[in-house]
């Protein structure tokens, strides 16, 4: 049987293992608390809210949306990169259909602006900015950008046909070329109902595209940005409007990548 200075020691040695243990578990909170840019046990720094919360139009019923948000739509399909869930793509068409003027940062594919003209009123200005795949040598990184987003984003810059292209919804869109650090906005100022934000992930074009888009929304208009999902997924978006929110009221949509802006009315 141990003596009682052997069992002293084993004592000893359980709490020792044990403090070890709890300083090295909340370091790693610490750590990947940082690494998400909010302390460790909140939730991220921009505040969530229903999808009612964007429009009464989202209100559901027991059994699900209601028919006022049916709309024309195209799946997202498989293999194809970047773009909005299936859910997400929903939201902008149905709110195409309350819009008389919108503007999207990264065309990309250019499913965004098909589903905006074949939803929109048939008066509707629709405008989406891209770099195209012959401008990529404009695009400019600073420090702070994260190589995976500068990555992306020149890998969506790839595209010269979209899925409009050929249709009858092209002739309602005004498809803009370059780098948009470079875009002067002062022509749209206070001019869009909705601007959606889905362009380089990269810190520095977020914060540039975000400035823009705030100042071409009209009052009472409505800015979403996409890919706010956290620091590994797309950490430009997520430090970017991170840092937005403490000036400018954000809220994140649930069950979505989106953050949204109400701009004031005048």
């Amino acid at each position: 049987m141990p003596d009682s200075g052997m069992i002293r020691v084993l004592v000893a040695l359980v709490v020792l293992l044990s403090v070890v243990s709890l300083v090295a578990g909340h370091y790693a909170l610490k750590c990947r608390a940082r690494r998400y840019q909010r302390d460790i046990l909140a939730r991220w720094p921009v505040r969530t809210v229903p999808l009612e919360a964007l429009d009464p139009i989202f209100t559901p019923t027991p059994l699900g949306p209601t028919l006022e948000t049916e709309v024309r739509f195209v799946g997202r399909g498989t293999g194809v990169p970047g773009g909005t869930s299936d859910a997400e793509a929903w939201v902008l068409a149905v709110l195409a259909g309350r819009s008389r003027a919108m503007f999207e940062f990264g065309t990309c594919t250019g499913k965004t602006a098909y589903l905006w003209a074949r939803n929109a009123p048939a008066d509707a200005e629709i405008v989406t900015f891209t770099l195209a795949p012959g401008q990529v040598g404009a695009y400019s990184t600073e420090g702070g950008d994260d190589a995976r987003d500068v990555r992306h984003a020149l890998q969506e810059s790839a595209f010269d046909r979209f899925l409009y292209t050929g249709t009858d919804a092209e002739s309602r869109i005004v498809q803009l070329y370059g780098d948009s650090k470079a875009f002067d906005e002062s022509p749209y100022l206070e001019r869009f109902d909705l601007v959606f934000v889905d362009g380089s992930h990269a810190y520095s074009y977020v914060r540039s595209d975000s400035e823009k888009a705030l100042r071409i929304c009209r009052p009472g208009g409505l800015v979403l940005w996409h890919d706010y999902s956290g620091s590994r997924h797309c950490p430009g978006v997520f430090r970017a409007l991170n840092e937005l929110a403490r000036r400018v009221p954000l809220v994140h949509i649930s069950d979505t990548t989106f953050v949204a802006c109400r701009k004031p009315s005048a």
